[in-house]
């Protein structure tokens, strides 16, 4: 993968000149883009552009498996939490540190009146798995 416009004597467009900066650390994505470089999965992972590299499988469907065993892994968790933490990550990093923590408080404040929240203190309390209904 990577953003070969350079070779070309034009530049990333659609955003690749301010997304990438912003998911890997800056001097990286410009070296990456001024050399119009292009780099396979384990670099990804080693600069951060990528979270897994895996080694593909017989049937070609290593990618396809891992993302099944991620998505096992946040399934048994509440999906209003999850719901408002992505909600609070995605829009706090557009905007300054305070108001990101602002908006933070009030993605939580949503959460505090949920039966889901309840359930998840309960079932921590009787050390036991919560079952979340959504609510």
């Amino acid at each position: 993968m990577g953003l070969v416009e350079t070779k070309l004597a034009i530049m990333p467009g659609a955003g690749g000149t301010q997304f990438l900066p912003r998911i890997i650390n800056p001097s990286i994505a410009k070296e990456l883009i001024f050399s119009a470089k292009i780099i396979d999965g384990k670099r990804a992972e080693q600069i951060g552009l990528v979270n897994h590299a895996v080694e593909q499988n017989e049937n070609g469907t290593a990618a396809y498996v891992k993302s099944l065993d991620f998505a096992e892994e946040i399934i048994p968790n509440g999906p209003l939490g999850i719901k408002m933490a992505k909600k609070s990550i995605n829009r706090g990093l557009e905007v300054d540190i305070s108001t990101g923590l602002t908006m933070e408080e009030a993605c939580y404040n949503q959460l505090i009146p949920t039966k889901d929240r309840t359930e998840g203190l309960q079932a921590f309390k009787e050390k036991r798995k919560p079952i979340f209904m959504g609510q």
